[in-house]
């Protein structure tokens, strides 16, 4: 199992709702709101990288208002 964590920048205002809308993308595990450079973390998992890599480009970047991510994957 790979996991990683992906930082997302959502329009004005809209972090809840990206919040919970991740919550439902299969594959997330955790989202939260944050302060900071980024407004939401979102945990991710999957079974390969190739995997993790469709959780973000056809799950998290597919919602409305998700703007700029970074994604790092856990090394341990």
């Amino acid at each position: 199992m790979v996991r990683a964590y992906t930082a997302i920048i959502t329009g004005a205002g809209a972090s809840e709702g990206v919040t919970a809308a991740l919550r439902d993308v299969p594959g997330v595990t955790e989202a939260h709101v944050v302060a900071g450079d980024f407004d939401v973390i979102a945990e991710i998992e999957a079974e390969t990288v190739r995997d993790l890599q469709k959780v973000v480009t056809g799950g998290i970047h597919a919602l409305e208002d998700v703007g700029t991510t970074r994604t790092y994957i856990q090394m341990d």
